[in-house]
């Protein structure tokens, strides 16, 4: 491995970074000191070495053989807030839904609630459009930087991404190191109390306190998701330790010693009975990396 200034860990365990509790481990683990740190190992790292980019580990399953080759986690030197005008805001990769959302908040900045309600990164939320209350990152972007996968650190505007519903045109191996933010002038109470509001819709409709991955299939075309797993007969279907939670049936539990292949396995035994059931094939928007 070529040096660095971070922080590089081999054979490092994921279970304990993503929220199912579950899963094997990186081959390595990097957490750069900052941009130009990542930028030159993506340069001197082999070209097959591949490359993935983790969050908070809040919409993932990372499966029990675990993931080869170079997981990069972005730190507090990469989760940054920045305000560039008004109502303008540049944020690091690594800095989460609730800090930019807060951050938006107390500059007065409206349009960025939404994110309130995304358990994930910068990072993640721009690969993934990530979305929440009838908002998505497609609306508030204005551009972002990555740096490929072969180290060159470069600068999308919008347009670039070619964003559809939970989907960018992001390559394989890129990681997400800033964002730049636009909202419009708002009254940070008001924008406060939109915050809230959307705290307490998910406390009550989401089992947040639970190991779970988040909304665990995309809606499809004219329907919900949820709706589907429940038409199916889903609500607290189990396969070992994995369960459909009874509380919002898109949502995939650990109830404790679940491993990967149980939750996983489970997922696709719902999309078998949703299909036997109303013909529609669900798409998985948990991600799923690494090896059985």
């Amino acid at each position: 491995m070529p040096s660095v200034r971070g922080k590089l860990t081999a054979h490092a365990p994921l279970a304990p970074l993503v929220w199912f509790k579950s899963g094997g481990s990186a081959e390595w683990l990097f957490e750069p000191a900052d941009v130009e740190d990542l930028a030159q190992l993506l340069a001197e790292l082999d070209p097959d070495v591949p490359v993935m980019a983790l969050g908070l580990g809040s919409n993932l399953i990372v499966r029990d053989g675990g993931v080869s080759g170079v997981v990069v986690r972005l730190g507090k030197a990469l989760a940054k807030i920045e305000q560039l005008d008004e109502t303008t805001l540049r944020c690091g990769g690594g800095a989460s839904g609730i800090l930019v959302s807060s951050t938006a908040r107390d500059r007065g900045i409206a349009g960025l609630e939404f994110l309130r309600g995304i358990p994930g990164t910068v990072g993640g939320f721009v690969r993934m459009n990530g979305g929440a209350y009838g908002r998505e990152v497609s609306d508030i972007l204005t551009s972002a930087k990555l740096v490929l996968r072969s180290g060159e650190l470069v600068e999308w505007p919008l347009e670039t991404f070619g964003y559809t519903y939970r989907h960018s045109e992001i390559p394989d191996g890129a990681v997400v190191v800033e964002a730049t933010f636009r909202g419009t002038p708002g009254n940070p109470q008001a924008i406060g109390a939109e915050m809230d509001a959307i705290a307490r819709a998910r406390e009550e409709s989401q089992p947040l306190r639970s190991r779970t991955g988040g909304s665990t299939f995309k809606n499809p075309p004219g329907h919900k998701a949820w709706a589907l797993v429940d038409a199916a007969g889903c609500r607290g279907l189990t396969i070992g330790d994995a369960q459909v939670s009874e509380k919002h049936c898109n949502f995939l539990l650990n109830l404790g010693s679940a491993t990967s292949a149980d939750i996983e396995a489970l997922g696709e035994e719902v999309r078998r009975r949703v299909k036997a059931k109303s013909n529609i094939t669900l798409e998985w928007e948990i991600q799923r990396v690494g090896t059985e």
